[in-house]
């Protein structure tokens, strides 16, 4: 066989290599998705969470070539919205801005919510949410010492406390705070922390533990609350002359915190997965994106593959399963 034939052959393997390596992966910027995309966001305009799609969300449009539209829909603990979600499509037009609360707590709390955890796919974390104490301006105690002392008093009126919902994060921690100190408290639920945040403002609940958010310190600044405390063991560059538990005498172990991520139905194809999961990717290392995340009083969340959101997704639930038990969360 001469050079030129040999030549002309392994030219030949080479163009029939390249083309099926071509036909079997899919172009750079292949669209995943064909029309516009709901984000739903599992509370009403003007909490945390609605702040934080609003961050992401028109960069998430450039990336998908399709404009995302933020959906917000409040109640049962945030059960509500993860239904819709799990009743549309399962075509990566609907994702969902989730957290542990929505899809692994509510179901443990409510009865009649039927969802699982395992119905979603995390495509990735958006933030991470280090917890604080707030507590109603003119509620006597200055730290989370004084106030298990004032919750502790002989004959006083229990203390209340908010919550986005029964079986919310920040109803566990209630709960898990009442047990610890052994003083009974008042659970008073809503369907989002913004008319939580009002309520407390005008004095109607006693306290509540909630994910940072910047707004706290124009409401501390205002008088309009009371910031007691970081729920763990170290004090955060938010409002660092606020104390951490840790810092006290009563709760030094006692910590909580919360992260929100993107997810879609467990049914999504791969490829849809793969391709939502690029963009969020993309959209994350945006440095106008992580600092409007920051600016809400959020970390944005270190890069993840799906592997180990998976990994993620699974061990949160594992963890928070363990803390129902604990605490003998029995459903409603």
């Amino acid at each position: 066989m001469s050079a030129l034939i040999r030549f002309c052959l392994k030219a030949s393997l080479l163009a029939l290599c390249s083309a099926t390596t071509l036909l079997a992966a899919p172009a750079a910027g292949t669209a995943c998705v064909s029309r516009p995309v709901t984000l739903m966001v599992p509370y009403p305009a003007g909490g945390l969470s609605d702040v934080i799609a609003r961050s992401i969300h028109l960069s998430l449009s450039k990336q998908l070539g399709q404009p995302v539209l933020v959906e917000n829909l409040g109640g049962a603990g945030g059960a509500i919205a993860a239904q819709k979600v799990l009743a549309a499509p399962a075509d990566g037009h609907m994702v969902f801005l989730g957290s542990p609360n929505e899809v692994i707590l509510t179901p443990l709390a409510n009865a009649a919510v039927k969802l699982r955890h395992d119905q979603f796919r995390l495509l990735g974390p958006v933030t991470f949410n280090p917890m604080v104490l707030l507590a109603r301006k003119d509620l006597p105690a200055q730290s989370i010492d004084e106030l298990i002392a004032l919750a502790r008093t002989p004959g006083g009126k229990p203390l209340s406390y908010g919550s986005v919902g029964y079986g919310s994060l920040y109803h566990f921690a209630g709960e898990d705070l009442s047990t610890r100190v052994g003083a009974a408290m008042l659970h008073v639920p809503y369907k989002g922390g913004a008319p939580l945040l009002q309520d407390m403002g005008a004095g109607l609940v006693d306290f509540t533990m909630m994910p940072w958010a910047t707004m706290y310190r124009g409401l501390a600044d205002q008088g309009r609350l009371k910031i007691l405390g970081w729920v763990g063991p170290r004090r955060e560059k938010f409002a660092p002359e606020a104390p951490a538990f840790a810092e006290g005498k009563l709760l030094k172990d006692f910590e909580y915190s919360t992260w929100a991520g993107l997810m879609v139905r467990k049914e999504t194809p791969d490829a849809t997965a793969v391709c939502l999961h690029q963009a969020l990717t993309t959209t994350l290392e945006q440095p106008e994106v992580q600092q409007a995340i920051l600016s809400t009083g959020s970390m944005p969340a270190a890069a993840r593959t799906l592997d180990e959101s998976a990994k993620q997704f699974a061990a949160e639930a594992a963890r928070f399963q363990a803390l129902a038990k604990r605490i003998n969360l029995q459903p409603q």
